[in-house]
């Protein structure tokens, strides 16, 4: 088995009985930022819940995290997702607690108990993507921007070796969106957290270059060349 952070080989990927990608081959190493991109109802989803498994593998070699994908249970997927992050395109923030409450709602459900240590973990990620000030604000208080802000401090609650970005810039502006990149960019780089982010956004592909990984006619292109 490699280092990498994800890696599958000859993976096929199934919705039910139905074949959704076939003979997938991936590999991601730490650090690496790569675009997931491919027109709705191609796979992608399928693919990002497959990697935190939500989806079963059921053929092929799957990695992630060093955790194996053809071995998971019930008992081993709470594992593997305190080793990764998911950031969301709708935030899906606890509406009825503060910032502070709905990260440390998250700590205390991957098992945190010492609140000093919970405490001292929040202002961490809350200042990692600059909302230092923030935690005690209500989620409508904010704005879009900084709702994902939050969503992605939750996705750094564990320091993950992974993050997946499912259209993290969906709902947001242009100049928004690209504070958000520069943000996800600067955490792939200076926390050496591997990002996959599925998008549909090519002027935000465009902007931020990246390797990318493409799903299209139930296969995946590796380093598919984007084009406006």
């Amino acid at each position: 088995m490699s280092q990498a952070i994800i890696e599958l080989k000859n993976v096929n990927i199934y919705q039910g009985s139905n074949l959704i990608l076939g003979n997938v081959n991936i590999s991601v190493d730490k650090g690496e930022f790569v675009y997931l991109v491919g027109k709705t109802g191609t796979g992608k989803s399928s693919l990002l819940k497959t990697l935190y498994g939500d989806l079963e593998l059921i053929n092929g070699e799957g990695w992630v995290v060093g955790y194996n994908l053809r071995e998971l249970d019930w008992k081993k997927v709470p594992y593997l997702r305190r080793n990764l992050g998911v950031v969301f395109q709708d935030f899906q923030l606890l509406t009825d607690r503060n910032v502070n409450e709905n990260l440390k709602f998250v700590l205390k459900a991957t098992g945190w108990k010492d609140e000093k240590l919970m405490d001292e973990k929040i202002a961490d990620v809350l200042d990692k993507v600059g909302l230092k000030t923030k935690g005690f604000k209500m989620p409508f208080e904010l704005s879009g921007g900084e709702q994902q802000r939050v969503d992605i401090a939750r996705a750094l609650l564990n320091s993950p070796k992974l993050i997946l970005a499912d259209e993290p810039t969906g709902n947001l502006d242009p100049e928004t969106s690209d504070e958000i990149m520069q943000l996800l960019f600067h955490i792939s780089r200076d926390y050496g957290t591997a990002i996959v982010m599925a998008t549909h956004d090519y002027i935000v592909i465009n902007k931020f270059p990246a390797r990318t990984i493409k799903t299209e006619a139930g296969k995946v292109w590796d380093n598919a060349r984007v084009s406006m």
